[in-house]
């Protein structure tokens, strides 16, 4: 075959995560003689094979590492669905670009993604790799859900830090609201991005005067984010460690703010949502003085198989009652155990 009108299109092993499913499936086969090859798709046969010498000799003659075949696709985005991070390493020493876009947009982080290859995502990562999209991203404009927010109107300019790694203040709109991140460098942790889509799940059944409210959401791109409404007021545990124990009154005040919250979460149909980590810092004041309940982010409906128990990483032990922690079956009762400790605190305890 005269190699100028060969196609120069590579299509061994896994292709592009973002390519329709019917091209995304694993090829086999093809040229039975990779010498009689362009050179340039030979690169990206070499790459698949993980023969570093011969990569090696292909990019020493003066080829272009960053050879883009007809679907625009790199040696390094073959190596990258195939989990080759040897391949990936030298690569990347030679000069490949680290975040080329194929044809239907995908890079070689978002490949590496796709097929779970942790090292090579690692390595990425390590020299440069931005992720393309976040998890929850749709293909088609109709499919964006009606809560999705542009982070570009999110203004960070001023932002503070209200809980250490997670939430944090931004200028939406013309308000101030609190912001929880997802960090980009676990979109690949299946367990948090699960919980990220539960929790967003929950925020939007709920509306209540004593429960944060949710705003919305950014999910089309990464990082993403859950929008609520910002109670510059603080915490409870905050408030409990400026004024100590409270006074009766107070107390049952800030009692009837909770249980009217929690009350509303276990009455939501068809199914109750429990809280599971009601504490004191995921009790907000709003600047009436009054409590709303937030932080969702291990909340569960009823009737959900939990796949996994808590662990002390996930939230607070001081406050979980002692089913939750043990995998064993359980309902709404376990929020009641915390608010018991919760307003047992308020009222008798000096932080």
């Amino acid at each position: 075959m005269d190699l100028k009108t060969q196609p120069l299109r590579f299509t061994l092993g896994k292709q592009s995560s973002l390519a329709p499913e019917r091209e995304r499936e694993e090829r086999v086969g093809g040229e039975d003689d990779p010498e009689g090859i362009d050179p340039r798709v030979k690169l990206m046969y070499l790459a698949n094979e993980a023969d570093l010498d011969g990569i090696k000799e292909l990019l020493d003659s003066g080829l272009d590492v960053n050879f883009r075949d007809i679907d625009d696709r790199t040696a390094l985005h073959v190596a990258a669905c195939q989990g080759l991070t040897n391949v990936v390493s030298l690569l990347l020493d030679r000069g490949a670009d680290i975040d080329p876009k194929d044809r239907w947009g995908s890079t070689p982080l978002a490949d590496a993604i796709y097929y779970k290859n942790h090292d090579v995502i690692k390595l990425l990562e390590k020299r440069g790799a931005k992720p393309l999209m976040a998890p929850m991203h749709v293909r088609h404009a109709r499919e964006v859900p009606e809560y999705e927010i542009d982070p570009k109107e999110l203004d960070f300019t001023n932002s503070d830090e209200i809980t250490k790694g997670t939430y944090r203040t931004a200028s939406w709109r013309g308000i101030q609201v609190a912001v929880k991140m997802l960090a980009e460098e676990v979109l690949v942790d299946e367990d948090k991005v699960k919980a990220f889509r539960d929790e967003l799940a929950l925020l939007q059944k709920i509306r209540h005067p004593n429960v944060v409210q949710f705003l919305g959401a950014v999910t089309q791109s990464s990082p993403m984010m859950i929008v609520t409404e910002y109670l510059p007021k603080g915490d409870l545990r905050a408030f409990l460690k400026q004024r100590g124990a409270l006074k009766p009154i107070t107390a049952v005040k800030f009692a009837l703010d909770i249980a009217r919250g929690m009350s509303y979460l276990h009455e939501n149909k068809p199914e109750a949502i429990i809280h599971r980590d009601l504490e004191p810092s995921n009790i907000l004041r709003d600047d009436s003085g009054h409590l709303k309940v937030a932080d969702f982010g291990v909340s569960k409906l009823l009737t959900v198989k939990e796949d996994r128990p808590l662990i002390c990483q996930d939230t607070s032990c001081r406050y979980i009652a002692p089913e939750v922690f043990k995998n064993e079956e359980y309902d709404t009762k376990v929020d009641v155990f915390s608010f018991a400790l919760i307003l047992q605190e308020a009222s008798f305890v000096t932080l």
